[in-house]
């Protein structure tokens, strides 16, 4: 297995990962959406994204998106999404994606990394943990829709 940045060359492979992952989030299959989403990602340079590959076969992927710290007053990225293929778990790929993930922000210069995942993802958690993330204890998370 090897980690690379993703090219439009990737988008019919990466989409049904991509979708595939929204679905773990319980939102409902829709591969023309995900394709789509990516493909402007993409065509925007608007996230940096990874993909996890064994030969011509995309197993996961990992999307990270610029962002800024203002109490640091330097750029970060928020890596928003990371997805393995079920039958590809446990191989060493979600670390492998992990640390293409650290060495590409600092290549571009970022001072942090932030990820938020599901409570319930002890799985992730334990990855994450082992592999030098830290659970911050200081602040909450919120959200607010808009639609």
């Amino acid at each position: 297995m090897k980690t690379r940045l993703a090219t439009l060359a990737d988008l019919d492979a990466l989409a049904p990962l991509f979708d595939a992952y929204r679905q773990f989030y319980e939102q409902a299959p829709d591969l023309d959406s995900a394709r789509e989403f990516l493909r402007a990602r993409m065509a925007a340079a608007e996230s940096g994204l990874i993909v996890l590959e064994a030969g011509n076969e995309l197993l996961g992927f990992c999307q990270l998106y610029p962002s800024f710290c203002s109490v640091l007053a330097r750029p970060i990225f928020v890596l928003y999404d990371l997805f393995v293929s079920p039958s590809a778990r446990r191989g060493g790929g979600a670390s492998a994606l992990l640390q293409a993930a650290v060495d590409l922000a600092r290549q571009r210069g970022k001072a942090r990394m932030d990820l938020t995942t599901a409570r319930t993802n002890h799985q992730a958690q334990a990855l994450y943990e082992r592999m030098g993330w830290r659970l911050d204890e200081v602040f909450l998370a919120y959200q607010r829709e808009l639609s």
